[in-house]
């Protein structure tokens, strides 16, 4: 719990989360659980000898690509139907105890596709934990394929092409683009994206967590998206970030994760207050909640412990977070009441 006087309000805001992956979510515990269940023999590392001891590995990550090697490790152990939903389940339910509204969930169906999984089970799984989270828990969601860019394009076509069924049925609601950012500018995924775009899908992609601005505007002009993932290095070029405020592009940042991953120095080094005064729009986010100090409740905290916002800026970043979901604007409404609510009871 933090230390603010806030953390009371900051429990009951509600909050909507758009940058979440499912896989991120696989805690220690549930890696275990998953490898025995299936007997699936883990590697036969130091921080692999029991939970306790790769939960402390994840405190020293040195990079993008230390977390991904163990990331992807981890993900081993999700074999069946029945997996990806426990997953996702537990994903929810922790995201419910922090108060998060609507989630917007990501996945990575080539992690499970390259090893034999049917596409078929992960989006099963996963879509049946979506149902439950909204029939007992009121949370709404939406689906999100990412590509793995560091990944051939010929496998984004088709990983896009394997999933046509569920993305006619609307169980995927839209795509993103994900992994390894430096090398793989968002340009190579032009068609795909153009493909994602003719079907309806909404559209997002990870830009500007390691990758220069660059790697922002090359998602914004060639891949069409609604919305940039990190995209903390914006504040490096300061007439993008002017026609992104006055576009309403909603960035979907990760306090926590940016410090884990060292792409910041610490949560108070990260351009929010600027954001703010620029009025560019933004959500917090945990990314990777398993592995980057818990999930959206300790991202909140962590920003309040840092920058000290006030409940007016609060409820600025919470409306935003609803305004920049793909959700109807009756749901939309319905949210901002309860944001208001909630402020008036604190104020």
């Amino acid at each position: 719990m933090c230390k603010s006087p806030l953390h009371p309000f900051l429990v009951k805001l509600p909050k909507c989360e758009h940058h979440i992956h499912l896989e991120g979510a696989l805690t220690p515990q549930l890696v275990f659980h998953l490898a025995s269940k299936n007997a699936i023999p883990l590697p036969k590392l130091p921080h692999y000898q029991n939970p306790e001891a790769l939960a402390a590995r994840y405190e020293a990550f040195d990079s993008l690509d230390d977390f991904l090697n163990i990331h992807y490790a981890n993900m081993s152990v999700l074999i069946t139907e029945d997996d990806f939903y426990e997953l996702a389940w537990s994903y929810f339910c922790a995201a419910h105890a922090d108060g998060v509204h609507h989630a917007e969930v990501f996945f990575d169906p080539q992690s499970h596709t390259s090893r034999g999984i049917p596409i078929a089970s992960v989006i099963k799984g996963y879509s049946r934990a979506l149902a439950r989270a909204e029939s007992e828990l009121g949370v709404t969601s939406r689906l999100i394929m990412c590509f793995l860019r560091h990944l051939p394009v010929p496998s984004a076509h088709a990983t896009f092409d394997s999933a046509t069924g569920f993305i006619q049925d609307g169980t995927i609601h839209g795509v993103g683009l994900d992994s390894s950012e430096v090398g793989f500018p968002p340009e190579l995924f032009t068609d795909v994206f153009r493909k994602a775009k003719d079907a309806g899908l909404h559209r997002t992609a990870h830009g500007g967590e390691e990758g220069d601005v660059s790697y922002i505007t090359g998602a914004l002009d060639s891949l069409e998206v609604d919305r940039i993932d990190h995209g903390i290095r914006l504040i490096e070029d300061r007439e993008v970030m002017k026609a992104i405020a006055a576009k309403g592009t909603l960035l979907t940042i990760c306090p926590l994760s940016n410090v884990y991953l060292r792409t910041a120095k610490s949560v108070a080094s990260l351009p929010l207050r600027e954001f703010l005064e620029a009025r560019v729009q933004f959500s917090l986010n945990s990314d990777d909640p398993a592995y980057f100090g818990g999930g959206i409740l300790n991202n909140y905290c962590a920003v309040e412990e840092a920058f000290g916002f006030s409940l007016d800026e609060w409820k600025t970043i919470a409306i935003a977070a609803v305004q920049g979901s793909w959700i109807s604007e009756a749901r939309k409404s319905a949210l901002v009441q309860k944001i208001e609510h909630v402020v008036s009871q604190f104020t």
